[in-house]
């Protein structure tokens, strides 16, 4: 930080000028689509997304910064130095201006370019980008020896962040592998082994139609559970986005705490407890009614499980659209340990699984750390006085 405070002294001590995109970068899109994208393809084809997909033939050879114009809007950046295609929705912005660092410019839009744009719209969120918004946009110039200092330190931070995902990766897999061994219980163990369907009550959702006639914002309102109200990874249904009335409930399927609900199609099989009394649809299987036979920790990693997962997928079939209904998940026969053994099972679980999800402990709290670290001093690095017109 010093040797860039040292540069700014030095360089431009009355402020540092700003210049519009449309000014120092020609601007964009590409002209693919994603039906035009290989599995093995050479180049890298980017889409509206974070993920890159691969492509046989390439539309430019550059350094650019290149953003979704539809979801994901000013979350996705993406830096590239090389052959690529691009999304016929997506922008590039190609920096020609000798002073201008392509990657120091990257920097800046994930860091200033959201809130530029939401400063300009209308509504709380922005749904799409319009080229106008892009080249109207102005990025600080400091020398480009700062610009260099700067990058390197993010560079460093972004490396560093890379490593702990990656070992934060390679601690799940370890973990579910563990999982799954203590899962797996010998046949000649004595561990009885029963169908689900006569262990626990399973249920199909149900939906009042036309569903618009019966959201509500009463008091009155039950929760109306939906697989967007829980974050990825989560565990629990803690709200809802959406109530129904009272009448729409009598047509649906009602949920009490602690039960299970599970998806049937969307997040094949994924598990979820209840903490909330709700209503499902017909796009989500309930568990209840299982007290005697598991502690409902136990049968969480249960479901999850490798084995009971690779079961659920073989009995719905191979075909490109899986369900699972709730005959295919009664059918499923799994093992019943002791509830002494269960508990010493879910202890053991739980700690594993806080080391390599709590944001509070272990590798998780590790990287939001660095995460935070990283957003503080890019919007250090990356805040510069503008020099008097």
């Amino acid at each position: 930080m010093s040797r860039i405070d040292d540069l700014l002294r030095e360089h431009c001590p009355g402020g540092v000028p700003f210049r519009s995109v449309g000014e120092i970068a020609a601007v964009g899109t590409g002209s693919s689509d994603r039906k035009d994208a290989t599995e093995d393809g050479e180049y890298p084809f980017y889409v509206r997304s974070k993920d890159v997909m691969r492509k046989d033939s390439f539309e430019f050879d550059e350094e650019a910064v290149l953003i979704p114009g539809e979801g994901g809007v000013g979350d996705i950046f993406h830096y590239v130095n090389g052959k690529y295609a691009l999304h016929q929705r997506a922008y590039r912005i190609a920096f020609k201006a000798d002073d201008v660092s392509a990657k120091y410019a990257y920097y800046f839009f994930r860091a200033n370019f959201k809130r530029f744009i939401l400063a300009k719209a209308v509504n709380a969120t922005v749904t799409s980008i319009r080229k106008p918004m892009i080249t109207d946009f102005r990025i600080a110039v400091p020398p480009v020896e700062v610009q260099r200092e700067i990058v390197k330190v993010l560079d460093a931070f972004t490396e560093l962040e890379a490593e702990l995902e990656a070992e934060l990766e390679a601690r799940r897999q370890q973990y579910a592998h563990y999982r799954d061994t203590l899962l797996t219980f010998p046949e000649a163990g004595g561990v009885r082994r029963i169908p689900m369907g006569d262990l626990a009550s399973i249920v199909r959702g149900a939906s009042p139609r036309p569903i618009q006639s019966f959201l509500t914002d009463a008091e009155s309102g039950v929760p109306w559970i939906k697989i967007g109200d829980v974050p990825a990874g989560d565990k629990f249904i803690t709200k809802t986005a959406q109530y129904v009335t009272p009448e729409g409930a009598q047509k649906s399927r009602r949920v009490r705490p602690g039960d299970f609900v599970m998806s049937n199609s969307m997040s094949f099989g994924r598990p979820y407890i209840s903490q909330i009394e709700g209503c499902i649809h017909d796009g989500w299987l309930a568990i209840s009614d299982f007290a005697e036979s598991f502690v409902p920790d136990f049968l969480y990693h249960l479901l999850r499980s490798k084995t009971v997962q690779s079961e659920f997928a073989r009995r719905a079939g191979s075909g490109t659209v899986q369900n699972l209904n709730a005959d295919i998940v009664k059918s499923v026969v799994v093992p019943v340990p002791p509830i002494a053994e269960q508990k010493k099972i879910v202890e053991i679980l739980d700690r594993f699984e806080a080391l390599t999800n709590s944001l509070t402990e272990g590798l998780p709290a590790e990287l939001q750390a660095r995460r935070q670290q990283y957003e503080y001093y890019r919007d250090k690095l990356l805040t510069f006085a503008e020099v008097a017109a």
